[in-house]
């Protein structure tokens, strides 16, 4: 078995909080500068930056976990992967669907840019991507198992915007596949306030909107190979695969 460092929450300049430096040649880049392995690339509410990012990462050994960060109508943030371009697309349709009209205003939030490889800008998201859509926590999950994504509830240490802050706790029926874990906590120190959390897998992200964020926390990916399929396996310990947090590995 190998360890592979992976930083599973980065947004790139297609995120109005992203700096508009998020490209996604430069977040590779900066990666690989880094020592990781395994990068999600997690804008807000669409999948539209994936390809590009997998394109750079594979010219230097990176692999690419590509998803979205979603905002649900509770106001709880949640991460979403899937292994095929075309689950991706079809993810991104089912976000363009359920977006509300609330138009992004650039003087206050930023640019949404989508760029190509010749950093040309090929479209420019209207609505505020990181608005909560139209639909419940439970009905986001249904429908990215039903792509057979993963579904894990982000930063669920912080006061806002996440799973706990909005509802109070993870509901106990949510089917998840894990739970992330932002720089500002350890594992030991969260259990000890939420021991129902106990039996879940837990990853560590650092939700990088800046060049300087990225890599800043990490967790350690115990399979043969970065691929999906190995990636789905740590999550559930299956055949030795697993994962641990820099907590328990740098000491």
């Amino acid at each position: 078995m190998n360890s592979f460092r992976a930083d599973l929450h980065i947004h790139t300049l297609l995120s109005p909080c992203g700096d508009l430096d998020m490209t996604p040649d430069e977040i590779v880049r900066i990666a690989k500068e880094k020592q990781l392995s395994i990068i999600g690339i997690t804008d807000h509410n669409t999948t539209k930056h994936v390809s590009l990012a997998k394109y750079y990462a594979q010219q230097c050994g990176i692999f690419v976990l590509g998803g979205a960060e979603v905002t649900t109508k509770e106001e709880a943030h949640c991460l979403a992967f899937f292994e095929t371009d075309e689950t991706l697309q079809i993810f991104d349709e089912y976000l363009q669907k359920y977006m509300q009209d609330i138009w992004n205003d650039t003087d206050k939030f930023g640019y949404q840019v989508q760029i190509d490889k010749e950093a040309n800008i090929i479209y420019e998201e209207p609505k505020f991507l990181p608005a909560a859509i139209d639909q419940s926590l439970e009905e986001i999950e249904k429908k990215v198992h039903s792509l057979n994504g993963l579904f894990i509830p982000a930063h669920i240490d912080k006061p806002k915007t996440s799973v706990p802050s909005q509802l109070g706790f993870i509901p106990f029926d949510l089917k998840i596949d894990g739970v992330e874990l932002s720089i500002r906590s350890t594992k030991t120190d969260y259990l000890l306030r939420n021991r129902y959390l106990k039996n879940k897998t837990f990853i560590q992200s650092s939700d990088a909107h800046y060049t300087n964020q990225i890599g800043t926390t990490y967790c350690y990916f115990n399979i043969e190979q970065p691929s999906f399929e190995e990636i789905r396996k740590a999550f559930i310990e299956e055949d030795g695969r697993n994962i641990l947090l820099k907590e328990f590995v740098e000491k």
